[in-house]
């Protein structure tokens, strides 16, 4: 019995197609609860369920077609800067006001961060047009009290710095230092390239970086707003952001909706390419951005998040990175109506919870070949979004769950590698929430769990192989179990429990897949 259990498999028909739609997900097609009340919390009983055994072939599918990466690297975003026009450069002092750029660092009282800082009116410096260097900017506005050269050959800033819609600056092999003192902080409404440079908040005091303290405390941040592009290569950028809206640390992200109903912008795009990203409040966070590459670099020892794709985001490619080390929450999270991305190919490991994360309706994603571990989380959770692939993810020695799929139907589990994991190699699981604090009109949900497991190994997690709460469905296919850390074996629960043999006998014996669902969906 012990050796045959090797190939295992839930399997279920694939309902709605799971593979990322370009151009779908922006936030006027964006799904909406029509409630403001939480889901009614039932499940079907554990004696409602049957079997179903069916072929493989309703279950096995094609690897999805993955993103072509090639494109961002040096050469992209040269060939970006190139593109751009080499206009005179216009840079100038003025007073913030009717910058919309820095509006809402002025509204709802928060100016008074710059008065103090400034000790008076406060003032910024605008790029106006043109495409200027950091020199162009030291030497147009000509005042240390605003702009210094050190002898180290470091610009620090001591305003913040503006970038208007048709203006691109340009910083090439740089070192950028923003006040913290005296409130810099960089907002990029038009172009902004970082190539080969340094980015960094500074406290001048200590003649040091500005190394987070607090949440509440101030620190310079970068935000780049909508209509805008933004090329990081090869940068450093690092101890920025703090607990403040759109004072995160690196954002990208549309102007508000009543401030865009004047601008009218396009959605933001950025690419961010081997680049070092640390010590920042958020290492990455965007709201209802499109298009946003984030390829090949690192992200160590953020604050809350590493990486945090935001509110109607869409078409995002998360490809490549190294994840490590933040403080508080998860390394790679994309929470409320972020569609139709790819979050493949990075490594998340040793973060304060998850390795990676889908949450909040968070639809119609890929996430593949990522390699996540030693979390104090999950490996990967799904978090009330449904319709989501995972694809060949190997999970190792996460301190709860391999994968955790919580209130989440329609999930495409295929070929992932769950090890040594704390409790379960994959965990379906049903939670009220009407307890919290949640929106439940914009954060609706349903209280319902379904998936498809084909290939791919669930071994020596400390729970077992897998379990879930009283699905839709659950079906099985091909999943190697081998090596439980039980020595009792293979053992199941609730609805698998409750037709143990006959799923032994389906897949072993027969070597089909296996449905479970209750029989008045049948």
């Amino acid at each position: 019995m012990k050796a045959a259990i090797n190939c295992f498999a839930l399997v279920a028909l694939v309902l709605v197609s799971i593979s990322p739609a370009h151009g779908a997900g922006s936030r006027h097609g964006a799904i909406r609860g029509s409630t403001a009340t939480p889901p009614v919390v039932t499940a079907p009983a554990l004696e409602d369920y049957g079997m179903e055994v069916q072929s493989s072939e309703a279950v096995v599918r094609d690897k999805p077609e993955l993103p072509d990466l090639s494109g961002y690297t040096r050469e992209g975003v040269e060939a970006r800067l190139n593109g751009r026009p080499d206009g005179p450069p216009q840079v100038v002092v003025q007073r913030i006001a009717d910058v919309a750029a820095l509006g809402d660092f002025v509204d709802e009282g928060r100016a008074r961060e710059w008065v103090v800082r400034q000790f008076s009116h406060p003032q910024a410096i605008l790029v106006n047009s043109g495409k200027v260097t950091l020199e162009d900017v030291h030497r147009l506005v000509n005042d240390k009290r605003y702009v210094e050269k050190r002898e180290d050959g470091a610009y620090i800033v001591r305003l913040p710095l503006a970038i208007r819609q048709d203006a691109t600056l340009v910083l090439r092999d740089d070192t950028l230092l923003l006040s913290e003192e005296r409130g810099s902080f960089i907002a990029n409404d038009g172009w902004m390239f970082a190539i080969d440079s340094k980015i960094l908040g500074w406290r001048e005091k200590e003649n040091g970086p500005a190394v987070f303290r607090k949440a509440a405390d101030f620190r310079p941040f970068f935000v780049s707003w909508g209509g805008s592009e933004t090329f990081i290569l090869g940068t450093e950028m690092a101890y920025l952001g703090y607990n403040q809206s759109k004072s995160y640390g690196f954002s990208v992200a549309q102007y508000s909706e009543f401030d865009n109903a004047r601008l009218k912008r396009s959605a933001p795009h950025a690419w961010l390419v081997e680049s070092t990203f640390h010590e920042i409040y958020y290492g990455f966070y965007c709201y209802e951005a499109e298009g946003v590459a984030i390829v090949n670099n690192v992200y160590h020892d953020n604050i809350v998040y590493g990486i945090d794709p935001h509110d109607y985001s869409s078409n995002l490619i998360i490809a490549g990175n190294e994840v490590y080390g933040t403080r508080e929450k998860h390394g790679i999270i994309i929470s409320r109506e972020v569609n139709d991305s790819w979050i493949i190919g990075n490594r998340s490991y040793r973060n304060g919870l998850s390795g990676i994360v889908l949450d909040r309706q968070s639809r119609r994603n890929v996430v593949a070949d990522n390699v996540v571990y030693d979390n104090n989380g999950d490996g990967i959770g799904l978090y009330e979004s449904p319709d989501n692939l995972l694809w060949g993810n190997r999970l190792m020695n996460n301190l709860r769950n391999g994968i955790r799929v919580r209130n989440s139907t329609d999930v495409g589990v295929y070929h992932n590698v769950a090890v040594f994991n704390g409790t379960w190699g994959i965990l379906g699981q049903l939670k009220d929430l009407s307890a919290t604090d949640r929106d439940f009109e914009e954060d609706f949900y349903d209280y319902a769990v379904s998936m498809t497991v084909v290939g791919g190994e669930l071994a020596s997690n400390a729970s077992g192989p897998i379990n879930t709460d009283n699905p839709q469905y659950i079906a099985l296919y091909g999943v190697d179990m081998r090596f439980p850390r039980s020595k009792a074996g293979i053992h199941f629960s609730g609805v698998l429990g409750e037709h143990q043999m006959q799923i032994f006998d389906a897949l072993m014996n027969q070597d089909r897949a296996v449905l479970l669902q209750p029989l008045s969906m049948r």
